[in-house]
């Protein structure tokens, strides 16, 4: 079953149970979706694309905790804590941390690098195959503490 209609069916689901959140994280995701879709002059979008915009909307909610917390609102990082559980629910198992280091390794024997100068070039190499699994900041992360020891 596509990601879409997931969605469609939890809608479903959560317009019967009433469950207010929900119902508004999935049609702001179906919204999102239906932007990008419009942007491809109305085509419509691969598995991939859906689950980047899904994935992009989860990096939203994660921006929105982080900066709510450095201004005292802690009611407001509640609600968006909230919505980032219901999103990652739609998202790809992510990668653990062992996962992704060992694609870093791979792709630091792979392309040669050999300093924290050589980090795009890892990046690239490591990117395709963690996208939508791990979030792009630990991978850069984990490049960077590879690439510096």
């Amino acid at each position: 079953m596509s990601v879409l209609e997931t969605l469609n069916n939890d809608l479903k689901e959560a317009l019967r149970a009433k469950d207010k959140i929900r119902m508004e994280v999935i049609r702001g995701l179906k919204s999102d979706i239906r932007y990008k879709e419009i942007e491809a002059k109305g085509s419509e979008l691969s598995e991939d694309d859906a689950i980047a915009v899904i994935t992009s909307a989860a990096k939203r909610r994660r921006d929105s905790i982080e900066q709510f917390r450095k201004g005292g609102r802690e009611d407001l990082a509640t609600k968006e804590e909230a919505e980032l559980e219901i999103i990652t629910t739609y998202l790809p198992k992510q990668l653990s941390d062992d996962e992704i280091r060992e694609i870093v390794e791979r792709a630091v024997t792979a392309s040669g690098a050999s300093s924290p100068s050589d980090m795009g070039k890892v990046m690239k190499e490591v990117m395709p195959l963690v996208k939508g699994k791990a979030d792009g900041n630990r991978v850069k992360q984990m490049v960077a503490e590879k690439l510096t020891s």
